[in-house]
């Protein structure tokens, strides 16, 4: 069962926020009728690098706003082949710059901010813990990465056929050839972070794949990877459910939203003097 429409959300904001190389396009998703200072939450739509826009992040960040619940920021960053890596990270570091600096002004609180992403999106969320990490700030809180592309080598990539998948080799070839035009960059940490030697100090993560999804094995490579940096790591792998179907499913987003909430509602931080919402029943 996929999320459907949610009648406690705010009708979205659509604006542009300075980035390195020109606007950003963004959209902002809030919950209606929250009395408290809420956590805030990046998230970067699939598209395998190359397509995609806001509007595809619409179901999960409608869903995180009203049941973590949080200001959501859809970040429609660089596309390849018009904007290749570096311009996608780049656009993901300078929207979390953005967010820190204007969360306040919006209700939100910028010391519990998180990052999130499907496919592609997935590759944006996790990388941009890296820079951060790296660039000293923004401080993240925690990241979510819903069947992410992690490793541009391929050398881990399911088969499709045994795997019944609905992504192929040849789509993540053709992706990855645009984004990433020199073949040297398909070594950066930032394009690859499975090729990452340096997880430690990223912030706690959750792990979404799917059974009949050719990348699978490497999103939990990479969750094996931050276990053994000492990062708190929770991966899950969905049964029977295929690569486009992840990040719209009801039972996907609800584990995403019951680990935000752990995350930047109940983590008992000092800063922290907001009560809990309770989420809406449904």
């Amino acid at each position: 069962m996929e999320a459907s429409s949610f009648s406690t959300i705010a009708r979205p904001e659509d604006f542009s926020i300075p980035g390195a190389a020109g606007p950003i396009a963004v959209r902002l998703h809030r919950p209606e009728r929250v009395g408290a200072v809420l956590p805030v939450v990046l998230y970067f739509h699939g598209g395998g690098f190359v397509g995609g826009s806001i509007a595809d992040a619409d179901v999960p960040a409608r869903f995180i706003a009203e049941h973590c619940p949080a200001l959501v920021l859809a970040v429609g960053y660089a596309l390849a082949p018009a904007r290749p890596f570096p311009a996608a990270p780049e656009d993901a570091h300078s929207a979390a710059l953005w967010l820190a600096g204007s969360a306040a002004g919006l209700g939100g609180d910028a010391r519990r901010m998180a990052v999130a992403g499907d496919d592609a999106g997935g590759n944006l969320a996790a990388s941009l813990t890296l820079i951060a990490r790296d660039r000293n700030g923004p401080k993240i809180a925690a990241q979510v990465l819903i069947g992410p592309m992690l490793d541009p080598s391929m050398t881990r990539l399911g088969d499709s056929t045994r795997l019944n998948s609905d992504l192929s080799a040849a789509t993540c070839a053709d992706c990855y050839r645009q984004y990433l035009p020199q073949p040297r960059q398909r070594l950066h940490p930032y394009a690859s972070p499975l090729v990452s030697v340096r997880q430690a100090g990223l912030p706690p993560a959750l792990i979404v794949t799917a059974e009949c999804d050719v990348l699978h094995e490497e999103a939990e490579k990479y969750a094996a990877a931050l276990i053994a940096a000492g990062v708190p790591t929770q991966v899950v792998r969905f049964a029977g459910v295929t690569h486009a179907a992840l990040a719209k499913l009801r039972a996907v987003l609800d584990e995403v939203a019951h680990f935000l909430r752990r995350r930047l509602w109940e983590a008992g931080s000092a800063h922290q003097s907001n009560q809990y919402p309770k989420p809406r029943e449904e």
